[in-house]
């Protein structure tokens, strides 16, 4: 997709949404992963964290990729009223971070992502504002029945019923709170 380019591409990340994202702004990549903890600091700012979560597991697979790689790893995550809402442990935990969320009325949708070769590393931090229409109960048992949105920040996907029939706009880009903002990592890459 870019001409000329030097690197290899490694995605290190498993979510089936930053592939599909990733596939259909015409990229050959490969994947690799490293299983990862995500723990951050406790001062951190919570706008910092997912830029700092990318960063934490682009670290761990570098001892992945070869001298022509580049990867690519990237977080998100979802905050509300000053708190990180990440991916649900069970129905129940979806069911409350959606009441939450609804209540709330909007939320930031933070991906943090970091570029790195074996000699450069680029990380940055793209947002966008999501504006929800209130959620009855009954819709939201609804969501987490059907779609079981437990590897989501935040309990949902915005390419599902939610971001249908639930979210009345928002500032952004789509891609960003679907995963990975890919106008930005095609910058990134075109910098590197």
């Amino acid at each position: 997709m870019i001409e000329n380019f030097p690197y290899k591409i490694i995605l290190g990340s498993k979510s089936p949404r930053r592939k599909e994202i990733f596939a259909a702004s015409g990229f050959t990549f490969e994947v690799k992963t490293k299983e990862t903890e995500e723990v951050y600091p406790n001062d951190l700012d919570v706008y910092a964290v997912p830029e700092y979560l990318a960063k934490l597991k682009a670290g761990a697979a570098l001892e992945l990729i070869k001298e022509d790689e580049i990867l690519i790893t990237a977080d998100t995550v979802v905050i509300a009223n000053g708190k990180i809402f990440g991916k649900p442990k069970d129905h129940d935990h979806a069911v409350a971070i959606l009441k939450e969320l609804s209540e709330a009325h909007k939320h930031d949708v933070i991906t943090g992502v970091c570029l790195m070769s074996n000699a450069k590393t680029i990380t940055f931090s793209e947002k966008s504002t999501v504006y929800f229409e209130a959620l009855s109960d009954r819709e939201i048992d609804y969501y987490v029945s059907t779609y079981q949105p437990f590897d989501k920040a935040g309990a949902y996907g915005i390419q599902e019923w939610i971001g249908l029939c639930k979210i009345k706009k928002i500032e952004g880009t789509y891609a960003n709170i679907k995963g990975l903002p890919m106008h930005a990592v095609y910058q990134a890459l075109l910098k590197f």
